[in-house]
């Protein structure tokens, strides 16, 4: 039976956790796999409730952090090189920066037969200035020469990466969409809506926009927060929610006091919440407003639990949302117009419901994405 080291920067909210814990328990009994990740940051929720769920197994390796840092880094790098030597992995694939760069040049010094690193997003846009994305390309670069294949998650992600960036060429870079346990997201959606909307003082009338997310600067919640202050003016029946936690709660709470929004009225902060099944059965449309984005989680949950969606046209987006057919994909000038159009005609928004649901379900299923990781699996290992 192969053996698979499968590293994840770090067990917080996020596409990386769900896709490595899916990997984990689907391409089981087939597969050995030890699952190792960094300790999570003090702001972020855990999300050690996900590999618990799904009943997987996996270890936090406290010496992966977030932050670079030479002496921490080195500690890390010496832990997985431990870990490689003990449990002697045919495979080892890592998932997300921090994570592809440790595990992979510790997978190179130990001559780990197959190598394999996922893009669930880059940093060469939208995070740094040009000096700093640059080093980062040419680390990205370097660590790709050690990788026995690269895993894009998006068309448009294995086309930055292959023609706009460089960082690997084509043969060596595997498109593989991420995939999800959807059921939960039409499981007993009648009721699930009933008790949000009733948790929140909602009525039949009222429309409830919401964004789901990290409370970090890529996500820019504050355009978010603008647009909806400028539409609820028009659409007093509009009730706003930012579903998410992090480092720019409390600022993004006083900038909705100084639009206006009465909080727990007009908008609700409801920090992190486990089972986003049950908050999405009570919206009616979900929004993106990120400067960057690899594929859209979010985006793709909305769509399975029936909700319209609206996104600014960045990253993956396109390769997600159908425009026009699940939901409206537009640029910062075109939001507020496609938004309010979808706050005021209900019709519309059920029927993008509804063929977003056959989207996500046919295009993001967990089987699929288990038996593509498989194939490139076993591909790899015979050659």
């Amino acid at each position: 039976m192969p053996r698979v080291l499968r590293i994840v920067n770090r067990f917080n909210l996020g596409g990386p956790t769900y896709n490595a814990c899916y990997l984990t328990k689907y391409l089981a009994p087939e597969y050995e796999t030890l699952l190792i990740g960094g300790q999570k940051e003090a702001q972020e929720a855990s999300s050690e409730f996900i590999p618990q769920s799904l009943g997987v197994d996996y270890a936090i390796l406290p010496e992966i952090q977030r932050s670079i840092n030479y002496s921490q880094d080195r500690k890390a790098y010496r832990a997985i090189k431990t870990l490689i030597q003990e449990f002697k992995p045919d495979i080892v694939h890592t998932h997300a920066s921090k994570a592809g760069a440790l595990g992979r040049l510790a997978a190179a010094a130990c001559n780990v037969d197959v190598i394999v690193h996922t893009f669930h997003g880059t940093v060469f846009e939208g995070y740094f200035g040009w000096v700093k994305s640059s080093i980062y390309k040419e680390a990205e670069r370097y660590l790709a020469r050690k990788s026995d294949a690269i895993v894009a998650i998006s068309p448009l992600q294995k086309r930055d990466l292959v023609e706009k960036h460089r960082i690997a060429p084509e043969y060596n870079v595997e498109m593989i969409p991420l995939g999800f346990e959807l059921g939960r997201f039409s499981e007993n959606q009648d009721q699930k809506r009933l008790d949000f909307r009733a948790e929140h003082g909602l009525r039949e009338t009222d429309v409830a926009v919401g964004i789901i997310g990290r409370l970090t600067p890529i996500k820019d919640h504050s355009f978010f927060l603008r647009a909806l202050d400028r539409l609820r003016r028009e659409n007093p029946n509009v009730k706003t929610f930012v579903i998410g936690g992090g480092e720019l709660e409390s600022q993004l709470e006083n900038q909705a006091a100084e639009l206006g929004f009465t909080k727990g009225k007009d908008i609700v902060f409801t920090s992190w919440i486990e089972d986003v099944s049950y908050p999405l059965a009570g919206l009616d449309v979900v929004a993106l407003t990120s400067i960057n984005e690899g594929t859209p989680v979010s985006l793709i949950e909305a769509q399975a639990a029936q909700c319209s969606v609206i996104s600014l046209d960045v990253g993956g987006v396109k390769d997600v949302v159908l425009n026009g057919e699940t939901g409206f994909v537009t640029n910062k000038e075109g939001f507020s117009s496609k938004l309010n159009e979808l706050i005021r005609n209900p019709e519309l928004r059920n029927q993008m419901g509804v063929k977003g649901r056959k989207h996500a379900l046919s295009k993001y299923s967990v089987d699929r994405l288990a038996q593509d990781m498989r194939s490139l699996y076993e591909r790899l290992l015979t050659t």
